[in-house]
């Protein structure tokens, strides 16, 4: 494993150099799921893959007390992936990061850690796990504060209208993530005004989770660049239907569904 993990981290590191990448984001999350991000510059990642960046936990959400306050991002080089909404004369990068204590020991705050660890114990147990989340957003006109949000359009659940600017916006936010590897099933727009849907093709559970970071964040960046705002809340209109992630999971033993039995009532597995 871990041969294969310093293969991967060679491969970024000459990735870097041919493709001009000059800055190198880094990403993790807080406990509420908010993007967290700091910027390195390339000659830096090579010790960042072996120590760690170091950031003051306490100042992130749920993360840390004071008195505990040092911590380490260390890059998951398995992750990596070039920016492609940024010019492509000055490369940009992301890797997600596993969050350490200053011991080695991995964080009990980190929200990708917990992740794992659940993951582990499904495996001790023979069991793998896929996921598939369907993710619905607002677009709206502006994002202005103490107005009520107007949404980009009037059309209704899998309108196709000349009207609906939702087309171009998909299409520019499926074609971006695509080329960042998170792969995308369907869309269209949903139930409400303004209201789209984009369902992302299962995955591990882990690789779901960093294409949901991944997928809220390109959303957010197309919609700015074609003037919108893109919105995750879960209701923004008491008239209209709210925004869900209705997420499919899979689980497997030794390839076969764990959930399912043909002989049981519902045809539904005693696991």
């Amino acid at each position: 494993m871990a041969d294969d993990m310093s293969k991967q981290e060679e491969f970024v590191l000459r990735t870097l150099e041919e493709r001009n990448v000059r800055f190198v984001r880094l990403w993790f999350t807080d406990v509420l799921g908010f993007l967290k991000s700091v910027a390195i510059a390339p000659p830096e990642l090579k010790n960042s893959f072996e120590e760690g960046i170091g950031f003051d936990g306490s100042a992130i959400e749920g993360f840390a007390r004071v008195t505990e306050s040092d911590m380490l991002a260390r890059p998951d080089a398995a992750t990596f992936t070039l920016l492609p909404m940024r010019s492509q004369s000055v490369g940009v990068a992301r890797m997600f990061c596993d969050i350490f204590m200053p011991d080695g020991s991995p964080s009990n705050a980190d929200p990708r850690n917990v992740l794992k660890k659940v993951l582990r114990k499904a495996a001790d147990m023979g069991y793998t796990c896929y996921t598939h989340p369907e993710m619905e957003f607002f677009l709206f006109k502006e994002n202005s504060e103490n107005i009520k949000p107007i949404p980009v359009d009037s059309a209704g659940y899998f309108d196709q209208t000349p009207a609906a600017v939702g087309h171009d916006f998909r299409r520019q936010a499926i074609t971006m993530l695509e080329a960042m590897g998170v792969s995308v099933e369907f869309s269209h727009h949903e139930g409400a005004p303004g209201q789209q849907e984009i369902d992302l093709r299962y995955a591990d559970a882990l690789s779901t989770a960093d294409n949901i970071m991944t997928f809220r964040h390109v959303v957010k960046e197309v919609a700015l660049d074609q003037g919108f705002y893109a919105s995750f809340m879960p209701k923004p209109f008491t008239e209209y239907p709210g925004s869900a992630m209705h997420t499919h999971v899979s689980l497997f033993k030794d390839e076969v569904n764990a959930f399912y039995d043909g002989g049981l009532p519902y045809n539904l597995s005693k696991t």
